[in-house]
């Protein structure tokens, strides 16, 4: 099992008009369940989420499988953030990964192995790709100015795009875009983001001029541009380690 697997499984859990997870309705009783457990308990982790950028995001292995993607995002320190990932901000949204941020001298103390996994954001955000929604530009902007100066590493664990109802397969890495052919956002999705948020790409770019990326962008970040190659997760059997005999 791969995460460039194309048909990992069969319907109920793939296929069908719709995104919503096989299952039966909620009932009142949880609704009420959950309603009580929200005034009870602090939910601390969630409510350190302080951020929403929207951007677009392609499949490490196929760049030509391309997503629309919500960052949902928790500033751990000046050099840290991690994010929770969704395919839209309704209310009906699906989780479908995790994306990590570093600054570019966090990024620069990994090793090079460990460096492939990542990319870069100055490119989505100096072209306008990048926006946090219902923000002002002029707000933003220092932000964004420091988002283009970092790598992330982002999981798709829920590939809804190809009509999975349920997470299946191995999760999958995922890339920025980029100033390359296979890299270029499809204009269909873009016309369909901006036209949702009311905002032009176009119009972001010409006023993200003065946006100054990485100073030196490492070659092992974005590997499939640099190199020709994309990377995949492959699920395989192995012998488990043992601290003790089992019983």
């Amino acid at each position: 099992m791969a995460s460039s697997d194309e048909l990992p499984g069969p319907y109920p859990a793939r296929g069908g008009g719709d995104k919503i997870p096989p299952g039966d309705p909620t009932t009142m009783k949880t609704m009420m369940l959950d309603k009580g457990a929200a005034m009870l308990q602090s939910l601390k982790p969630i409510k350190q989420m302080s951020l929403h950028m929207c951007s677009f995001a392609c499949y490490g292995h196929d760049p030509s499988r391309q997503i629309e993607a919500h960052f949902y995002v928790h500033r751990v320190n000046e050099d840290f953030l991690q994010c929770a990932v969704y395919d839209c901000d309704s209310a009906k949204t699906h989780l479908i990964g995790i994306e990590y941020i570093v600054s570019e001298r966090l990024f620069e103390s990994l090793s090079s192995e460990e460096q492939k996994l990542w990319h870069s954001h100055d490119y989505e955000i100096q072209t306008g790709l990048l926006v946090t929604p219902r923000v002002p530009e002029l707000v933003a902007k220092p932000e964004l100015q420091n988002i283009a100066k970092t790598y992330g590493k982002f999981w798709c664990t829920w590939q809804t795009d190809r009509g999975d109802k349920l997470p299946l397969g191995a999760p999958a890495l995922m890339m920025s875009p980029q100033d390359v052919n296979m890299g270029k956002i499809k204009p269909g999705l873009l016309k369909k983001r901006d036209d949702e948020y009311g905002i032009s790409t176009e119009s972001l770019k010409s006023s993200r001029a003065d946006i100054v990326g990485l100073e030196r962008k490492n070659p092992m970040a974005d590997y499939w541009v640099h190199h020709g190659k994309g990377l995949a997760v492959d699920i395989v059997e192995t012998d488990m380690k043992k601290c003790a005999p089992f019983p």
